[in-house]
């Protein structure tokens, strides 16, 4: 399956979900060569935008991703990591399960439909 690496100048967003229970757990981004390595290995690895190199969710916390299944979407321009999260469960650099965390206030029907 061809991935399309061109839209984002080589890479593409990586959601990375529980294969349990389907909850979001993070976004990354991945390049050809940190794909390749997924698939090969069955850990989830990245390409770090700031650091311009590969990295392995978990290399340093042992809070690894292993991949239990993969998917693309419609367009082929971003993955879908199903992944059993090994270690303590904490996902996050920021020691949370999931890095969504922070709720965002909306305006609900209601008041869009009279404002």
């Amino acid at each position: 399956m061809e991935i399309d690496f061109e839209k984002m100048q080589g890479l593409v967003p990586a959601v990375v979900q529980d294969a349990a229970n389907g909850e979001v757990l993070m976004l990354g981004f991945m390049n050809s060569e940190s794909l390749q390595k997924t698939l090969q290995t069955g850990y989830v690895t990245f390409y770090s935008r700031t650091r311009n190199k590969l990295w392995t969710k978990g290399e340093t916390s042992g809070n690894r991703l292993r991949l239990l299944e993969a998917a693309t979407d419609c367009d082929q321009d971003t993955i879908l990591c199903k992944v059993y999260v090994e270690g303590d469960g904490l996902v996050c650099h920021e020691g949370t399960r999931s890095c969504f965390t922070r709720p965002m206030s909306i305006a609900t029907a209601s008041e869009v439909s009279n404002g």
